[in-house]
């Protein structure tokens, strides 16, 4: 209830213009009760954006029983994703400012949801893994890093500045469905020819849907330019 009634006027005045008085107020409770549960507006916010954000885990909890490949219960989790972050950020006015101002600050109040978004994401990694159509080493360790790179995507995707960088919007799934999947589906590929046996992990061959062979060390360095145009547009 108190924490609805901060969002609403979290929305309506802005962050900077609601005090505790307001809060106080326009929930019927005292100053003191309130700094019973809360030491300052500060942590008020950060119960706001967490209740928000347990409404992305509640539609990713969803995936995981969906009767879908491996593939699309991935690609439904990265859109359904976007979806609802976009849906928290312009439904609540000025979350929608300090979420463009200080990403950070929203993340940090988010890291307990966040945590649950990787279990989810493990979950459906792990069935792939399972079922032999994705090959990966370390699931967790995976999912944190697909999980950061989507962070890296949740600003311009609310903005839906991708054409900025020459993306079509109507293609952004395939784009991220060849980027994502081509590193992890199992294609039962053998080292090509002309390329020297290692046993150091960043030699270990992957192919991707069109064929193309790449290191484990170049896909991750196609991830962190990715992550540079993205920051392009965000800085």
């Amino acid at each position: 209830m108190l924490v609805d009634v901060a969002r609403q006027l979290f929305a309506k005045k802005g962050i900077a213009n609601t005090t505790m008085n307001d809060i106080a107020s326009a929930s019927e409770k005292g100053r003191r009760t309130i700094y019973t549960y809360f030491k300052s507006k500060r942590d008020i916010y950060n119960a706001v954006v967490k209740n928000e954000s347990e409404l992305i885990v509640e539609r990713l909890s969803n995936i995981p029983a969906q009767s879908l490949s491996p593939e699309e219960k991935l690609m439904n989790f990265i859109f359904v994703r976007f979806d609802a972050i976009k849906e928290l950020v312009t439904r609540n006015g000025s979350l929608r400012a300090g979420f463009f101002r200080d990403v950070r600050k929203v993340e940090r109040a988010r890291r307990g949801t966040l945590n649950q978004e990787c279990s989810i994401l493990m979950e459906i990694l792990s069935e792939g893994v399972d079922k032999g159509v994705f090959s990966i080493k370390h699931i967790d360790k995976t999912a944190k890093v697909m999980l950061l790179c989507l962070q890296g995507m949740d600003v311009p995707y609310v903005r839906d500045s991708f054409a900025e960088m020459d993306i079509e919007k109507n293609k952004l799934r395939e784009y991220i469905q060849d980027f994502v999947l081509y590193g992890i589906t199992a294609k039962n590929a053998s080292q090509p020819a002309g390329k020297p046996k290692s046993d150091d992990s960043n030699s270990i061959w992957q192919q991707n849907s069109i064929g193309i062979f790449y290191t484990k060390k170049e896909i991750f360095e196609k991830m962190k330019l990715l992550e540079g145009k993205v920051a392009l547009v965000t800085g």
